[in-house]
């Protein structure tokens, strides 16, 4: 970097221009129809997580996306079950193309699409948009983890559902820009399983901020927002076990009300919850279906880490072309057959 002052641009390599968002929406427009899709989405998911709703909500999918033949190819799968369970469950799709790293690592189909370290930031972009336009022409309702405060820009308008994860439920500038995205979100529990981070967030986030973002045509700007009354709770267990027993709901809904928050709970089957065995995620579910079927209504509904194929692989095998199809390169997932058996099995359990 050849900065004019010897005190500006100390550590960065280089600047790159960005594409801007409404340029990327030119390139991928939203197809026909997806808009109606996102709505109706949205819609059912704030009935679920306000009580009003008799289907659960599940978020399904990959722990994030790296390979997109095989994220569609999942997707068209999940497509078919999603209309075979519809009367009981609204399936959303996880397309994460964002990682929260603890030190260093991959960080994301959107920061590295290549998996080479060659960050190429405006293709990842455009990929995980057009990803979002198939799922749209599927039928299939789409969720996604906001990690970057700039990136919804690219994409919200696609987007049914979005989460904020462990580590970045307590940052103030991603409760900011949940305040402003047009889609219900849920804010998890961190790793301490300290609920009142999470519930600090969500009641920061139903406020109107200020703040600094990009324009949709990629110009540095304020954004103003009028907070959004759509945030829910999603336990996710802890370092120290999981937190989705009844014990635990019971506990959560009675701080929920105490704060007049969103009633609905979500249920994340993995990571605490499940003691980061991708295995045990069929357990969690069955508890958490055993508590709705017992008359627990604070349960909106769960999410599964699922792919083609079961456990997860090394990223660094991509440099040699060794990737197994299908197969997670972050968080261990199911496979195929097991999550298209655990979601008619719900599916019939809510069915009673």
């Amino acid at each position: 970097m050849n900065s004019q002052r010897p005190t500006e641009d100390v550590n960065v390599v280089s600047v790159i221009p960005i594409v801007a968002p409404e340029d990327l929406k030119r390139v991928f427009p939203a197809p026909d129809g997806a808009y109606e899709l996102v709505q109706r989405a949205r819609r059912a998911v704030i009935e679920a997580i306000n009580g009003r709703s008799d289907r659960l909500v599940a978020i399904v999918g990959p722990c994030s996306i790296h390979d997109p033949d095989a994220a569609l190819d999942y997707a068209r799968r999940l497509a078919g079950l999603a209309r075979r369970v519809e009367d009981r469950l609204l399936v959303i799709m996880r397309m994460y193309f964002e990682k929260p790293r603890t030190t260093v690592g991959w960080k994301g189909m959107i920061s590295d699409p290549d998996l080479d370290g060659s960050n190429s930031i405006s293709k990842g972009l455009g990929v995980a948009r057009r990803l979002l336009c198939e799922a749209s022409n599927l039928g299939l309702p789409v969720a996604t983890e906001t990690l970057s405060p700039t990136n919804p820009q690219y994409y919200a308008d696609l987007i049914s559902w979005g989460g904020i994860g462990a580590r970045t439920s307590q940052s103030q500038t991603h409760r900011e820009v949940v305040s402003g995205l047009s889609f219900p979100v849920g804010f998890k529990n961190p790793t301490s399983g300290n609920l009142g981070v999470a519930l600090d967030a969500m009641e920061a986030a139903r406020h109107p901020h200020t703040f600094t973002g990009i324009s949709h045509d990629g110009r540095a700007a304020v954004i103003a927002t009028r907070g959004n009354r759509h945030v829910h709770l999603v336990l996710r267990g802890a370092d120290d076990g999981p937190n989705y027993g009844a014990g635990h709901v019971a506990e959560a809904s009675r701080r929920l009300a105490a704060k007049d928050l969103a009633p609905g709970i979500l249920v994340d089957c993995s990571h605490g919850n499940s003691r980061k065995d991708h295995t045990q995620q069929a357990a969690v579910l069955e508890d958490v279906l055993a508590q709705v079927a017992g008359g627990q209504r604070a349960i909106c509904g769960f999410m599964l880490e699922s792919f083609l194929e079961a456990g997860n692989q090394d990223p660094t095998s991509a440099a040699a072309g060794g990737l197994e199809y299908g197969k997670s390169i972050t968080d261990a997932c199911l496979d195929w057959e097991t999550t298209e058996h655990l979601l008619l099995g719900a599916s019939a359990a809510l069915a009673g």
